[in-house]
């Protein structure tokens, strides 16, 4: 059982530096809790794979400080739906 954490922890690494995704987008296409990317990229693949840990780090660590930006965009996104289903009305 050990082998298939440890064997997850890499693939969702590799995908993380591949797609540039972030922890819940990692979670969705894994099928697996945010905790659980978040434990499996942070603390395992740290012991497991230090290089890939770091890359992982670094792409993880920009996509922290991009997340209030996403978070503005989905909010303006939502109202100017909203407008325009209004103006439809």
């Amino acid at each position: 059982m050990k082998g298939i954490v440890e064997e997850r922890a890499a693939m969702l690494g590799e995908y993380i530096i591949e797609s540039g995704a972030t922890v819940r987008k990692a979670a969705q296409k894994f099928g697996v809790s945010k905790s659980t990317v978040h434990k499996d990229v942070s603390q395992r693949l740290k012991v497991l794979n230090p290089a890939l840990y770091r890359e992982v780090r670094r792409i993880l660590d920009t996509n922290k400080s991009e997340r209030h930006i996403r978070g503005g965009l989905a909010t303006k996104n939502k109202y100017l739906k909203e407008k325009e289903t209004h103006a439809k009305s």
